[in-house]
């Protein structure tokens, strides 16, 4: 299982069972009293929250498996939008992130988490 130090800026890790995307990563130097901290800052993929997680840097953090498909956009109704996996033609829907739009036909990336989908950042 990877460790703290092993994370980056922009990496993914999980918090509290949630996907996060890591923002920022700070390392401290050993005490007298105990090993090095790592603190990390992240907002979770689909809620949007910010976490922050300190730990040794030898403590170990769980990475989860994200996958990109593309998908066609069939038809777009008010805040949602359906759409069929490229690869399975699994048709299913997703809400539309602010500052987005889609027209039918479009193809799209999207992402899938833990069983969970949802777009990635822009």
């Amino acid at each position: 299982m990877p460790e703290m130090r092993d994370l980056k800026e922009g990496g993914y890790v999980l918090v509290d069972g949630e996907p996060c995307k890591v923002l920022s990563l700070v390392k401290s130097k050993p005490g007298k009293h105990g090993e090095a901290k790592a603190r990390i800052e992240v907002i979770g993929i689909f809620d949007g929250k910010k976490r922050s997680v300190v730990k040794p840097v030898t403590g170990s953090i769980q990475i989860p498996m994200i996958l990109k498909k593309k998908a066609q956009v069939v038809s777009v109704q008010g805040d949602s939008v359906q759409l069929m996996d490229l690869e399975t033609y699994e048709m299913f829907d997703l809400s539309i992130p602010s500052g987005r739009s889609f027209n039918d036909g479009d193809e799209v990336v999207y992402i899938e988490v833990e069983g969970r989908r949802g777009f990635p950042d822009k």
